[in-house]
């Protein structure tokens, strides 16, 4: 009897495990039911798409890169083909055996091996990484019979940028280099992302920069279908890359190259303008350095050279030095009394030598007597134009010169242009810090009338300001881009340029200003470099102090230190009738302008207006800044070829 029981106990328990897994086998199925309703249902299309991704890859084809041209169509900017030996970190074992190994095969220099280490600091371990670039063909043969060795290494054929002219131009042209993590999040968050699938570099500077977008092209792709083992099974489809426009600039390289030429080892700037437009002939920035150094990333040596050096290579002094201009201030101070009412043309001062104010007496060089608005032009009279800032003010000069552009960035399409400085009261309420120095004084107003004080501008707004004087008050936006040309139709298309601001000059004042400025050469400072030049032109000297000397101390350049000289200035412009060129030339710590400063500005004008290109014997005497008026026979510009450094690639 309790046999029977126990056994109808198991039965009953049997049962209810069974009941219990039967509901939980029925759940399970339920839930296994409702995620297949959901994969197969809800999220077809999304599973799908990735499928078919994993299945397919996409590979970007980098376009190649525009040219970039001068106005006569010389290359400045180009492209070649060259083998590189490249390694995938992610497909090597001992990485430092592998490059060991092939160091055996190529040669493998210490600067490749650090440039190696610097780009993989910014890169992915599965991206392929040149450890070697421009490899000869005996080379890359050498390779291809030991390439079983090396498995993530591989021979690519990539497109290479050159400079063809070296050290000429280069901070007009820039360069680039290879896209840094900064870069590559900019890129990330906007909208070419896309487009920059697959490419590695990108403009850092000039107008490889400033034109980056219209200079990379349009990024192509091929679609793969792909094994299970991620090789390549077919071409599922593509779309070509279309290369990047080329761009023509407005500066001619020859007349670049033969100012750069005259500088020799001197430092300064000089800048060729036509002020009908805007467009720049020439802008030179002494020294220079070769772009070519930066393409594939610029090694140590090469960096510290640059970087430590006295003479600061660099630097951009067209777009980033600043300067006093001197007395090349004062036609535009003459244009300011003129138009302001403080001064008419017939205006008479009397030039003792000297000017007190406020018990300070600020010197004027030697005694030019009753000065009018030409005399204190042409003979560059200090009281005139003292007495002309001190009626004037601090800020009626400030109001007056903003928009001819003096402290102003002058828009012109390249990076890094910085504003100097206009001084003011506002700006100087605003620049120092304790009171005392906050508060404007009446006789700092009186060195900004000759140029100097707080006065500092760019050798750009300088030659900017003078096109739009010489231009009949009528500014125009300096540029350097001129054309965009289709890489697949040749189409030509002219950059669009700011429209023309007519700054509201009486053209009688305007006139007066350049008569003066027509005085300097025909009987002025400027007679020793253009007085036999066989057009009309208009100038103005100016000699700026690169330290402060003291009212009662006397200039002498023997005693001062070479970079505590003056620097020589010049401002020139013609025909002086119809202006077809302004140029603005800066020798830095080079004293007298007329001597140093005004033969630049006289070789170039001779270049513009009659085709003509210094003699062998005057450009080594203007190296030396040895010579005024041109010496010898010039020759004719179209005579002198445009030759690229040999050594380039």
């Amino acid at each position: 009897m309790m046999e029977i029981r126990n056994t109808e106990a198991e039965l009953q328990r049997f049962r209810l495990r069974a009941i219990v897994m039967s509901v939980v086998v029925f759940l399970a199925f339920c839930l296994l039911v409702s995620r297949l309703l959901v994969l197969q249902v809800e999220r077809h299309e999304e599973l799908a798409e990735r499928a078919e991704s994993n299945r397919t890859a996409v590979v970007p084809i980098v376009p190649n890169r525009g040219q970039i041209l001068d106005r006569n169509g010389v290359v400045l900017a180009t492209n070649y083909s060259a083998y590189t030996l490249e390694i995938t970190r992610s497909k090597v074992g001992n990485l430092d055996e592998t490059i060991d190994g092939l160091s055996e095969i190529v040669e493998i220099t210490a600067r490749d091996r650090r440039k190696f280490k610097r780009l993989m600091d910014d890169s992915k371990s599965f991206e392929s990484i040149p450890i070697r670039s421009r490899l000869s063909d005996e080379e890359v043969a050498r390779f291809a019979a030991q390439r079983y060795r090396f498995p993530g290494v591989d021979i690519k054929a990539r497109l290479f940028r050159t400079y063809p002219m070296k050290e000429t131009a280069s901070h007009i042209i820039g360069y680039i280099g290879r896209i840094n993590q900064k870069e590559k999040e900019e890129i990330e968050d906007s909208d070419d992302a896309a487009n920059y699938r697959g490419t590695e570099v990108i403009g850092k500077l000039g107008a490889e920069k400033s034109y980056e977008q219209e200079l990379h092209g349009q990024t192509g792709w091929e679609e793969m279908e792909t094994s299970a083992g991620g090789h390549a099974v077919r071409k599922l489809g593509s779309r070509p890359a279309t290369p990047g426009k080329s761009l023509q600039l407005s500066i001619d390289i020859k007349l670049q190259k033969m100012v750069e030429d005259l500088y020799g080892d001197r430092r300064g700037v000089a800048i060729a303008m036509d002020p009908r437009n805007g467009e720049l002939l020439a802008m030179v920035s002494k020294p220079t350095y070769d772009p070519n150094l930066f393409v594939d990333g610029i090694d140590q040596e090469n960096w510290k050279a640059l970087n430590e050096s006295i003479d600061r290579p660099l630097l951009n002094r067209a777009l980033r030095g600043t300067y006093p201009t001197g007395s090349t201030y004062k036609p535009f101070m003459g244009l300011a009394g003129l138009e302001m009412g403080k001064r008419t043309p017939q205006t008479i001062i009397q030039d003792g030598g000297s000017w007190t104010f406020g018990g300070h007496t600020f010197r004027s060089g030697h005694a030019l007597g009753p000065v009018d608005l030409n005399r204190a032009i042409q003979h560059s009279s200090n009281v005139y134009f003292y007495t002309l800032a001190n009626d004037l003010g601090v800020d009626g000069i400030h109001d007056f010169m903003k928009p001819l552009g003096f402290g102003q960035i002058t828009g012109i399409d390249l990076p890094g242009e910085v504003r100097g400085v206009l001084p003011s009261r506002e700006w100087k309420r605003n620049t120092y810090k304790r009171p005392a120095q906050q508060q404007w004084y009446a006789g700092e107003t009186i060195s900004l009338g000759i140029g100097q004080g707080y006065n500092n501008f760019t050798i750009l707004q300088l030659t900017h300001a003078l096109s739009a004087l010489v231009n009949n008050g009528v500014s125009t936006t300096p540029h350097v881009g001129k054309v965009l040309i289709d890489p697949v139709t040749g189409m030509r298309s002219d950059i669009a340029q700011p429209a023309p601001v007519r700054l509201g000059y009486k053209q009688s004042n305007i006139d007066a200003v350049k008569r003066g400025m027509v005085s300097v050469v025909t009987g002025g400072t400027g007679r020793g470099s253009f007085g036999n030049a066989r057009y009309s032109a208009g100038g103005k000297t100016g000699t700026a102090q690169a330290i402060t000397v003291g009212q009662k101390e006397k200039y002498n350049a023997a005693r001062l230190a070479e970079r505590q000289r003056d620097h020589a200035l010049y401002i020139a412009f013609a025909p002086a009738d119809d202006p077809k060129i302004a140029v603005g030339v800066i020798v830095e710590n080079a004293g007298f302008g007329a001597a140093t400063a005004a033969p630049i500005a006289r070789r170039i004008i001779d270049y513009w207006l009659l085709g003509e290109y210094p003699s062998e014997a005057d450009m080594a005497a203007m190296r030396k800044g040895q010579a005024q008026s041109p010496i010898g026979t010039p020759r004719r510009v179209e005579d002198i070829p445009v030759e690229p450094d040999d050594s380039a690639p």
